[in-house]
Formats: C-alpha cells, sequence, structure tokens
C-alpha cells in the first residue's frame, strides 16, 4: 500500500517530521517548510518534565503566566503518569484561577481530586475549586449558584482537610457566600414588601432568620418582620420581632425604628415564647 498516497502529502510531510526530526537533515528541511508545525515548541516539549516544572515555576515568578500554563500543560501531554504531571496539574489549577479562567480553574482542580484524592496537595486543590466558585458570585440582584457552589467548596475544605492551612479562609468564603445568599433573599422580601404582598416578603424574612442568623442580614430581616406584621395588624408577631432584635441588638437603628413604629400605635416590643421569632432568636449570633 502506498502510505503516502493513503494520507496525502501534507500529512506524510507531517510524520515525516516527527519520526526523523533527530536523525535526518532531510526531514528537518521538510518540517522547516511546512508552516504549521514550530520546530522550537516541539523541541522545548520533548524536555523532561522535571525541567518543564521549574520552567513552569520559572515564568510563574516571573508574571509569565501563560507560558508557565503551557508548560505545566506540555508535562500533562507528554508525562501524563509522572509525578510532576501530578503536581503541574494542581499549578495550571492555580494558573488558570490568576488568570481569571474560573470554569478551566475548576476543572483542573476536580480532576486532580478524582485522581488524587489523599495526596498533599489535595487540600490546595479543593481550596483553588473554592476560590474559582467565589470569584464568580455576582452582586445580590443576580442569580447566586456560584454562592451555594462556594460554600459547597469550601465546606469540603473545612470539613476534609481541617488541619489545613486553607482553612480559616475557607470559612471567610462560606461566611461571604452565605450572606450573598441572604441578601439575595433580603432583595425579593423586600420587592413583595413593597407591594404590600406581606406573606410572600414575611417567608423570605423568615427564611433569613432561620437559616442565615448568623450574616450581616439578620437585623434588617427582623426589622422587616416587625414593618410586614404589623402591616398586617398581626401585633403580637411584630412585638415579637421587634424584641428579639432589641435583646440581640440593642444599638441597631433598625432597632431603633421599629420601636418607633410600635409606639406610634402605642405598641411596645413584647415577646411571644410560643412564636417562631422567638425560638429563632435563641438561636441568633447575638443571643
Amino acid at each position: 500500500m502506498n502510505i503516502a498516497g493513503t494520507v496525502g502529502a501534507k500529512q506524510w510531510t507531517r510524520i515525516a517530521c516527527v519520526v526523523f526530526l533527530c536523525t535526518a537533515p532531510v526531514a528537518l528541511t521538510a518540517c522547516q517548510s511546512d508552516p504549521d508545525i514550530d520546530i522550537t515548541k516541539l523541541a522545548g516539549e520533548t524536555d523532561p518534565p522535571e525541567v518543564l516544572y521549574n520552567q513552569g515555576l520559572a515564568n510563574l515568578n516571573a508574571g509569565k503566566v501563560t507560558e508557565a500554563s503551557r508548560k505545566f500543560e506540555a508535562i500533562d501531554r507528554q508525562h501524563p503518569f509522572s509525578e510532576y504531571a501530578r503536581k503541574a496539574l494542581v499549578m495550571n489549577a492555580f494558573v488558570n484561577y490568576r488568570q481569571g479562567r474560573t470554569e478551566e480553574a475548576i476543572a483542573a482542580g476536580n480532576r486532580y481530586l478524582n485522581l488524587y484524592p489523599e495526596s498533599e496537595d489535595a487540600a490546595y486543590a479543593q481550596y483553588i475549586v473554592g476560590l474559582a466558585y467565589a470569584k464568580q458570585i455576582p452582586s445580590v440582584t443576580q442569580d447566586q449558584r456560584a454562592a451555594t457552589k462556594t460554600i459547597e467548596a469550601m465546606q469540603n475544605v473545612v470539613t476534609k482537610y481541617p488541619k489545613s492551612e486553607y482553612v480559616e479562609d475557607a470559612q471567610a468564603k462560606i461566611r461571604f457566600a452565605r450572606d450573598q445568599l441572604a441578601g439575595k433573599e433580603m432583595q425579593v422580601g423586600r420587592y413583595y414588601l413593597e407591594r404590600k404582598e406581606y406573606l410572600a416578603a414575611i417567608t423570605r424574612f423568615r427564611t433569613v432568620v432561620e437559616q442565615y442568623g448568623n450574616t450581616n442580614q439578620i437585623e434588617e430581616a427582623l426589622a422587616r418582620l416587625v414593618e410586614s406584621y404589623y402591616a398586617m395588624g398581626l401585633a403580637s408577631e411584630a412585638q415579637t420581632a421587634a424584641a428579639v432584635l432589641g435583646h440581640n441588638y440593642p444599638d441597631s437603628q433598625w432597632y431603633a425604628d421599629s420601636y418607633k413604629l410600635l409606639q406610634s400605635k402605642g405598641l411596645e416590643p413584647r415577646e411571644n415564647a410560643g412564636s417562631w421569632i422567638s425560638r429563632a432568636g435563641k438561636k441568633l449570633i447575638g443571643a
């Protein structure tokens, strides 16, 4: 069979370049004549994995992030079963994160965790995944799926690698993401409150009080419950919400406003121990 005839002249030139690059000057000439092949890059990618890895680190330290990524990817392609391939994979996750390529960072981090779940760098890979999701978190006016993913990824850092150096920042990212989720609930609740859809508003504010009691949204959530229940004529619930707010955050402006609202009708904060608000209040961060 005529192989050159089967694969075509151009394809045959490429095959010849790869096979005879190191042994035949004629093949080198053929490679140089093919504009699709970069000989200098091809030679670089045949370096030992430790050389490529060190080159990647050097480029990273020099701020040449794209070139660093190319070196780490070359290790993965050319030396996939080496120890340096493992190290390069987690470094490539970091490089992708540095470049703002969050989806690629998440994919590389998760791939590392699937391949090397018990390795020394597993905590770092999980942390990078969490950072990449955190970087995707938008304002509270938008969908907060990235915040949920951040919590999930960073909770894995805390739970699976409790002695790692990344736990403290992971916990901080969890608090931030939870505050975003609570903020989204507050935004929707305010929307309903402005339209006098009080039951729908109360559902959102209740979610914040019961599920996000350690976030920055809790004071406003309690104050909005006072406002909503007051507007519905449910004085006991409004008084209870104000009492819980005052007990936990006595210096809050939200409490001052709620107190003033109740007094306008001759009411004052008074806790009803049988109310869901009273039960939830005992679990608040300020309790």
